[in-house]
């Protein structure tokens, strides 16, 4: 199928793009997931709004507290280290695992997160690193974290009117470790189960999520691999095994 027909416009700014969205837009930056949707019909949008070109989306900035990567920075970009890695090497290594090439050089980091796709690497590798996703709209400027930004499969806080602008990822101690495994089928796909985790022992700090649930990656307590927190993989007794693996595997190699 070839998608339907739709008005096209490019915003110079973040203003104007927020005044298209509240005109009944829909945002685009790297489509690789919204161009399928197209085509599809899934999604049709009478209005495309290009945010792939606005610097604001696209700039970088840095702190000693932490890195704050513009929404429209591309898979490709931060796997190739144009752009600061606050986590010394661990974002660079998700970032190279994603789909393929091709896929990693248009997509981008906020269009990831803002799809909400349950199987997509970053919104449960940055709610195991404890990002902040950062929202323009109409009303101002407000943020997330990340390991609520998620509300469901497709589904996040953000507004229709509203705009992921950028997501701003803490910077870790040298002796913070890191763990991210995940299950596909093979090379390129979504994944069927994915775990990270966190452990920085300078700053006190463990995390651990479940992700590529029927649902928002899970913040795993304390970070117990309890029945209570399988119980989020569901009912299936080989989703949940499979889940558990994958939470043991990058909760190991925190441990390495």
């Amino acid at each position: 199928m070839k998608a339907p027909a739709f008005d096209y416009a490019r915003p110079k700014d973040v203003a104007e793009a927020l005044q298209l969205l509240a005109e009944g837009g829909r945002p685009a930056a790297g489509t690789q997931s919204l161009g399928p949707m197209l085509n599809l019909r899934v999604a049709q949008p009478t209005l495309l709004v290009d945010i792939r070109q606005l610097e604001e989306l696209r700039a970088v900035s840095q702190s000693p507290e932490a890195v704050t990567l513009g929404a429209c920075v591309t898979h490709a970009e931060i796997e190739d280290r144009r752009v600061p890695d606050p986590t010394n090497g661990f974002m660079a290594s998700i970032a190279s695992n994603i789909s393929y090439r091709a896929v990693r050089n248009r997509g981008t980091i906020g269009g990831s997160l803002a799809h909400a796709d349950p199987a997509a690497d970053w919104p449960t590798a940055l709610a195991a690193l404890g990002a902040t996703a950062l929202i323009a709209g109409p009303r101002g400027r407000r943020e997330a974290p990340v390991d609520s930004f998620v509300t469901g499969i497709f589904s996040t806080v953000l507004e229709e009117v509203e705009l992921l602008v950028a997501i701003r990822i803490p910077r870790r101690s040298p002796r913070a470790r890191y763990g991210f495994w995940k299950f596909c089928r093979k090379a390129g796909e979504f994944a069927q189960a994915i775990g990270a985790a966190l452990k920085d022992p300078e700053r006190n700090e463990s995390r651990a999520v479940m992700g590529a649930l029927q649902g928002p990656p899970y913040l795993v307590p304390n970070s117990q691999l309890t029945e209570a927190a399988l119980a989020a993989a569901g009912d299936d007794a080989y989703s949940r095994q499979l889940h558990a693996v994958a939470l043991k595997r990058a909760m190991a190699q925190v441990l390495q």
